[in-house]
């Protein structure tokens, strides 16, 4: 295993990801981890809601290899053709 020197150091929203997990977009379940941001595969649309809100947005037409950069709790099926998301946390 390698030495991480901010192993002893507080994590933040600000603060790069420490853990990083795939995201298959469901209308029901919400997400495991809270994320910090996404990273979008394969570009397209998506349907998130924010951990702060009740209702979902779409980001419309997100190019491959973007990331949002935005706190979500949910990827919803319905509105998202976007693919191979990454949740950052």
């Amino acid at each position: 295993m390698p030495q991480d020197p901010f192993r002893n150091q507080a994590d933040s929203p600000m603060a790069p990801a420490e853990f990083c997990f795939e995201i298959t977009p469901s209308d029901s379940a919400e997400l495991n981890y809270a994320t910090k941001a996404i990273y979008v595969g394969e570009g397209g649309d998506i349907a998130l809601t924010s951990v702060r809100a009740d209702d979902p947005v779409i980001f419309s037409s997100v190019p491959s290899g973007s990331i949002l950069d935005v706190r979500a709790r949910k990827i919803s099926a319905t509105g998202t053709t976007a693919a191979n998301i990454i949740g950052l946390a």
